[in-house]
């Protein structure tokens, strides 16, 4: 068993942890950093298998932005505990089932990848006659990525970008409608001010002792 291997059976263990630690935690804020600390897991596995990409996104997008934004939210909220036990007994039975259903269907394909019955790779490998070619000494998938996803997928991505723009703009403007009672700043006012309207400069003489 080479080194490689030996970290990734650790931190996949490790990772099975921390996710049980997450459904099992009694407060919320406990279940969050177990969940921080599963993606950081999943992060280092996926950098074991050479996809530098997925692992960086991985902690910027769901550690960096995501989750801690969460910490804030169940931080900041009066979250009623026994009303979240409750829900869980309700769904505990629909939730096993999910969870049955996913095992079965990772033990099938690790006992598929085992035996050598790949269904996925038996039909990559009849289509093209050969195995996949072994990546070269400064193969970089996060540079083929990057070159896919400006060159031949430029339009589809600058689209989505202007969904997401639009979809940012029509949240602000959403929290920004008019309330009664509601403080909002007037900026041609601001920007029209004069000085001498809102300064006034006194002179008062020195006092002496």
């Amino acid at each position: 068993m080479s080194f490689t291997e030996i970290l990734f059976y650790v931190f996949s263990a490790v990772l099975v942890v921390s996710s049980i630690g997450v459904i099992t935690a009694r407060n919320p804020v406990h279940a969050a950093l177990f969940l921080v600390f599963a993606f950081f897991n999943s992060a280092v596995i996926w950098l074991l298998m050479e996809a530098e990409f997925l692992a960086i996104v991985l902690v910027l997008v769901y550690v960096g932005a995501v989750m801690v934004l969460f910490l804030f939210v169940v931080m900041m909220l009066d979250i009623n505990i026994a009303q979240m036990r409750a829900g869980f007994t309700k769904y505990a039975p629909l939730g096993i089932v999910v969870a049955l259903i996913v095992v079965a269907e990772i033990g099938s394909v690790v006992w598929l990848k085992s035996s050598g019955t790949d269904a996925i790779t038996n039909a990559l490998g009849a289509s093209s006659g050969t195995s996949a070619p072994a990546a070269a000494a400064g193969y970089s998938n996060t540079l083929e990525l990057g070159k896919l996803l400006y060159t031949e997928y430029l339009y589809p991505l600058e689209l989505a970008s202007v969904m997401l723009l639009v979809a940012i703009v029509v949240a602000i403007s959403l929290t920004m409608h008019k309330r009664a009672g509601q403080k909002v700043q007037d900026i041609n006012a601001q920007v029209s001010v004069n000085a001498k309207d809102r300064v006034r400069i006194v002179k008062m003489a020195a006092e002496k002792e």
